[in-house]
């Protein structure tokens, strides 16, 4: 399994900002090894952040974005002590969600 995300989540002025930090290889699927061989394609595909069950972003993603992608975003609606899950899924099949309060 993927090392948990890092993720900040702060409100301010009714706004809610969040930074996720996420593990995961991003291979494209275009890059060869050590023997002349592509490595098979390896990416997260979907991110979606949820509070209080309300998706509040949903994106879906390609092969192109960087190993261990950062992504940020704002929301409201969102108190202190409110509880934001994010989950990825990769092509592959693999996913993982990791759920912070937000301070």
């Amino acid at each position: 399994m993927a090392d948990p995300m890092r993720i900040r989540v702060a409100a301010r002025d009714g706004v809610v900002n969040v930074k996720i930090l996420m593990s995961h290889e991003m291979e494209t699927g275009q890059r060869k090894d050590g023997a002349g061989k592509l490595v098979s394609a390896h990416y997260i595909s979907k991110v979606t952040a949820t509070h209080k069950g309300q998706t509040v972003l949903s994106a879906e993603w390609g092969p192109a974005v960087a190993k261990n992608p950062f992504l940020e975003f704002n929301f409201k609606g969102g108190q202190k002590g409110d509880k934001i899950a994010v989950t990825w899924e990769d092509n592959k099949g693999e996913s993982r969600t990791d759920e912070t309060t937000i301070n």
